[in-house]
């Protein structure tokens, strides 16, 4: 687990299959700090988030990104949150402890922002000002690394209405741009997404 930007930690897990890290963070601030769509834990990860919190909550960005949570869940006794769009499509084995929608301030200061049109009818990014950064599930990968890249066609009822849903992001304030999936792009994140949304 490394400390990415000022309050920001993030640690991943290698996927085979999809071939590219499956990435988990973890936000603190004064407020406390939050898990968000966390992967398996490395052998030095537990101890950090001691050390750094410990966590008050997990949060989903998408009904996709449950992971291991019920691992970091049982083990801190903190409640899994996701959209409530999302709510009742959550794999069974999952237990629920609170829902939140567009608009909701989240412990650490985090900002919910729901996007139309996604994957998953409560795909969600996650604004931390403080950090300047954005935080985002299957809404775009970083791939390949320093750029962005969205789901295959065939993950979107519309991939156009998934487009144009993306356009939401332009309109906050980020320079960070930190993927469930894929490398995150730390400094000029924000232009990694008005490039995409270009065609460029």
């Amino acid at each position: 687990m490394k400390e990415v930007l000022p309050g920001i930690h993030t640690w991943s897990v290698y996927s085979h299959d999809k071939g590219l890290d499956f990435n988990g963070h973890l936000v603190a601030n004064s407020d406390g700090c939050v898990l968000i769509d966390p992967p398996a834990p490395t052998s030095d990860a537990m101890v950090r988030m001691g050390q750094i919190g410990p966590p008050k909550a997990i949060i989903i960005t998408n009904r996709h990104h449950t992971r291991e949570s019920g691992i970091f869940a049982a083990h801190w006794k903190i409640p899994i949150m996701v959209h409530e769009a999302d709510a009742l499509d959550i794999p069974p084995n999952v237990r629920l402890g609170g829902v939140f929608k567009d608009g909701d301030r989240l412990a650490s200061g985090l900002q919910v922002v729901t996007l139309a049109g996604q994957k998953s009818p409560g795909e969600s990014a996650l604004l931390c000002s403080r950090s300047n950064a954005l935080i985002l599930g299957d809404a775009l990968l970083g791939k390949p690394a320093g750029k962005l890249s969205m789901l295959p066609d065939d993950k979107y009822a519309d991939p156009d209405a998934a487009r144009a849903g993306l356009e939401r992001l332009l309109e906050l304030r980020f320079e960070a741009v930190l993927v469930g999936d894929g490398a995150s792009i730390t400094t000029s994140g924000r232009k990694a997404i008005e490039e995409l949304l270009s065609g460029g």
